[in-house]
């Protein structure tokens, strides 16, 4: 589904598209394998606590056991049609992402979001690990030269809380309802657009693609 937005934002608005994400949802995760080889222009990594927005993480609102293992069924199809490692749950689904979502905000300040997020999804979805525990998160860490003091106290520093804070609030003003999400800004020609869900990436990359730099 994607939305076309009547207002760019306000002061201090990304130039660039955004991929709005939660560590706790897995059909992200399967975005994270693949948007950076699909998008012709670069698309900031933006972690969000996906349960502030509109629409509640899935498998939330799923309304019964079957429905649910449909979900995983489908999603576990998919990783392994795009040659990813079978899919290896965590044992709660979706799970508390809070503290995954702080390192995650620490990684991006220091350069290293994408690294992170993609070793944070990989420790959850394709190991089964439990991003709940901070060790886990600094195993994810460790994986891109996070250094684990620096990680355990971006933990509890209020400037890293805030800025999750921020990101989740600039997702609201975007018109981002659910994760994962690909905000494009306006252009001249178009206004700013949210595509949600992965099998909304390929929609747009070619957004993006009528716009960008020739």
């Amino acid at each position: 589904m994607s939305l076309p937005l009547t207002r760019a934002g306000g002061q201090g608005e990304p130039e660039h598209p955004c991929l709005y994400f939660d560590l706790a949802s897995a059909e992200a995760y399967l975005t994270a394998e693949r948007i950076l080889g699909l998008m012709p222009v670069a698309v900031e990594w933006v972690p969000v606590r996906a349960h502030d927005l509109a629409h509640a993480v899935a498998p939330e609102g799923l309304r019964c056991a079957e429905e649910e293992a449909i979900w995983r069924e489908e999603l576990e199809r998919t990783a392994h049609e795009r040659g990813l490692q079978w899919v290896r749950w965590p044992a709660e689904v979706p799970f508390d992402s809070e503290v995954v979502l702080r390192a995650a905000t620490f990684a991006r300040s220091i350069g290293k979001g994408v690294a992170f997020t993609q070793a944070a999804f990989r420790q959850a979805y394709a190991g089964g690990g439990d991003l709940t525990s901070p060790d886990t998160v600094v195993i994810a860490a460790a994986a891109c030269e996070m250094h684990p003091r620096a990680v355990m106290a971006a933990l509890e520093q209020r400037s890293v809380v805030a800025s999750l804070d921020r990101a989740t609030a600039r997702a609201r003003e975007h018109g981002v309802l659910s994760v994962p999400a690909i905000w494009t800004p306006p252009r001249a020609a178009a206004p700013a657009r949210v595509f949600h869900g992965d099998d909304q990436l390929e929609a747009a990359a070619a957004h993006l693609a009528e716009y960008a730099p020739r």
